[in-house]
């Protein structure tokens, strides 16, 4: 084998060596970004989690809360303040996730389940108060959806009567749930 031969071989090898970098590299950009994606999302539902939790162990902003979904007539002035902060925290994190899915960085089955929740929110008659009079905006593209919502009778409302049905008297369930 001539030095020729060799070159051509070593060049062959190079091509070789950098085609499975470039893979490899690319393998590792997908994993990264997959992560990232896991870990907005996970943020995202923290957000709504601490929230969730404030709900749970706060009952003075338990009721506010219950009160003023239903109907925001019936609160103070400052109780619509607190109100407008729980809703702007949940509605924050709705708009992160309408925006990740837009962008595709969330499978369009994880959107599907938070937009049924947005609609289910925009059910109660406080909330749809609380969005149309609300003093700060959110993204252009998620407030166009919301109020497509709107126009559009959102969420399930026989979900949402069940679901006040169970909050006022436990009832609303299944009969295989009563009888077990």
């Amino acid at each position: 084998m001539d030095l020729e031969a060799f070159a051509n071989v070593g060049e062959f090898v190079s091509g070789v060596a950098v085609v499975v970098s470039l893979a490899y590299l690319a393998l590792q950009i997908r994993q990264n970004t997959n992560s990232v994606r896991t870990e907005n999302y996970a943020r995202a539902l923290d957000r709504i989690a601490a929230m969730q939790a404030q709900l749970s162990q706060d009952s003075d902003l338990s009721r506010l809360f219950a009160k003023g979904v239903a109907d925001v007539s019936n609160l103070t002035p400052v109780e619509r303040i607190r109100l407008t902060w729980a809703l702007y925290e949940a509605f924050g994190a709705f708009d992160f996730m309408f925006f990740a899915a837009r962008s595709r960085a969330r499978p369009d089955e994880v959107w599907a389940r938070w937009s049924a929740t947005v609609g289910w929110w925009l059910s109660f008659p406080g909330v749809r108060a609380w969005w149309r009079n609300r003093p700060a905006p959110f993204s252009a593209s998620f407030t166009a959806f919301v109020d497509d919502l709107l126009r559009r009778e959102p969420g399930d409302r026989a979900a949402a009567v069940r679901w006040q049905a169970f909050v006022a008297s436990g009832e609303g369930r299944s009969q295989a749930d009563a009888s077990g």
